[in-house]
């Protein structure tokens, strides 16, 4: 059985650890100076060094050859994720105090330790406080701010982080070339960015692709796309492209045609996300579209959930701000109305009986424009920079419009109630005034809007069906 690539090329020194000189050069000066710490921390991302770090540390504390088949009774390693019990660490704690067999220290590695209990971490911190001589620890984690203050405080801390793109490729090539693995550039540039920043990661890959051709083939930027289930970046960039153009029909064309290579919707998300983050200081409108697709990989239907993330926002907004007004009507546009001007066809309604349910309110008028469309995220946008509390209210709430109606379905009575009161409604007529669309017959119902949404049903119906997904922001 051949060798894994990670374990076969695993750094047997601290002097051949790539991409955390931060951390090597402190800990190789302390260890020539003889000056050896009772317990160390390493911490930061999976697959960058620090299991590495911590076998090669135990070895030159005592002075001893390492390998990767190495086993020495003195160093002794300990998974927290499946010995995270108060009984595992009070068994370490009697062991602590048996002098070393044949080196000079006995060294406890202790891997993922952030998975130790409540308990568990109790009694190690009696070990921390006061350890035998000849007893050092080496904690490790991936998520320090799970460890008790309490711990950190008696531990030298080191922080790892991602290894950078460029050491990844080179340590890649020479991997490649010493594994006789025929690749070109473009493809170790993909498999490292797809590693995020992990050795581990990255090596994995290239031993996953290396047999996936035979030996007279170049492994290029589209092999790799393909074994990996990812996409190309030209079709990443016609997604966010058609986002950017505001054209909805493009989004739909773009991401149906990435599904239709296999590509795995939470990888298209992660690439997106990493495009998107690289162009943000040119498009800074984007950075809650960065949250929301966040959100992909935890639905129920991906594709549905990334077109709804990647769909125009202000498409309808848009095309109606382009069309020119003619100059006659601009300069005869009618003057903003007040609440008490607008003519109210019928008053509110509400029962107050549990038993009943409310009836919605009767449509008001309200004199001046009647948009043919509106963007109901354009509406909610508004208020928000108009009162706190209406956009609460509306964000929790939602709209449709047919022309000349618009019909909010405030979602539960008590929203209903307040969106029916003269002050609010006073507000939220400000809010369609400003949007050029005064003039709209106003009905605000208790009930939550009904799922057969004719835009959301005509998407679902491009991507093959799903489900309506509504996404804050």
């Amino acid at each position: 059985m051949s060798q894994a690539l990670y374990r076969k090329y695993r750094s047997r020194n601290l002097g051949e650890v790539l991409g955390q000189e931060q951390v090597t050069g402190i800990l190789t000066r302390a260890l020539g100076s003889g000056t050896v710490s009772h317990a160390y921390l390493l911490t930061g991302p999976h697959g960058v060094g620090k299991t590495s770090v911590a076998r090669i540390m135990a070895h030159e504390i005592n002075q001893l050859p390492y390998s990767e088949d190495a086993e020495h009774l003195d160093i002794i390693e300990i998974d927290a994720a499946s010995n995270n019990g108060v009984e595992d660490v009070r068994e370490l704690r009697e062991k602590v105090h048996i002098a070393p067999t044949t080196a000079t220290y006995k060294v406890y590695i202790i891997d993922e330790v952030h998975m130790l209990s409540k308990p568990a971490f109790n009694a190690l911190l009696k070990t921390l406080e006061e350890p035998p001589s000849h007893i050092v620890f080496i904690l490790a984690t991936t998520d320090a701010d799970k460890l008790p203050a309490t711990i950190i405080s008696r531990v030298q801390r080191f922080n790892f982080h991602s290894i950078d793109t460029a050491t990844v490729v080179k340590h890649l090539a020479n991997i490649a070339k010493k594994e006789r693995i025929n690749i070109d550039t473009a493809a170790l540039e993909l498999i490292a960015e797809h590693g995020n920043g992990s050795f581990r990661d990255s090596i994995g890959l290239l031993d996953q692709l290396k047999d996936s051709v035979d030996n007279s083939t170049v492994i290029d930027a589209k092999a790799v796309e393909l074994a990996l289930g990812i996409s190309s970046s030209s079709l990443l960039d016609a997604v966010i492209d058609a986002r950017r153009n505001n054209s909805l029909e493009e989004t739909v064309h773009a991401i149906k045609t990435i599904e239709q290579t296999g590509a795995q919707a939470a990888v298209i998300a992660k690439q997106l996300i990493r495009k998107i983050h690289a162009s943000i200081g040119n498009h800074p409108d984007e950075i809650e579209l960065l949250d929301a697709l966040l959100e992909v990989s935890a639905s129920s239907h991906p594709f549905i959930k990334l077109l709804t993330v990647m769909a125009p926002r202000s498409s309808s907004t848009i095309q109606q701000a382009a069309t020119p007004i003619p100059a006659d009507r601009e300069s005869v546009k009618p003057k903003a109305k007040t609440m008490a001007e607008a003519t109210v066809v019928a008053p509110t309604v509400t029962l107050e009986a549990p038993e009943i349910a409310a009836l919605p309110t009767q449509p008001q008028k309200l004199s001046g424009d009647i948009p043919e469309t509106i963007d109901w995220q354009a509406i909610v946008a508004a208020a928000k920079s108009m009162s706190i509390s209406l956009y609460s209210l509306l964000r929790n709430s939602s709209g449709n419009y047919s022309a000349p109606h618009l019909t909010i379905h405030a979602g539960n009575n008590f929203n209903h109630k307040k969106l029916s009161d003269p002050k609010q409604q006073a507000v939220l007529m400000e809010v369609l005034q400003s949007l050029s669309a005064d003039g709209v017959m106003l009905n605000i119902v208790p009930g939550k809007k009904p799922p057969e949404d004719a835009e959301m049903a005509a998407i679902a119906n491009l991507m093959g069906g799903g489900e309506e997904v509504t996404v804050d922001g």
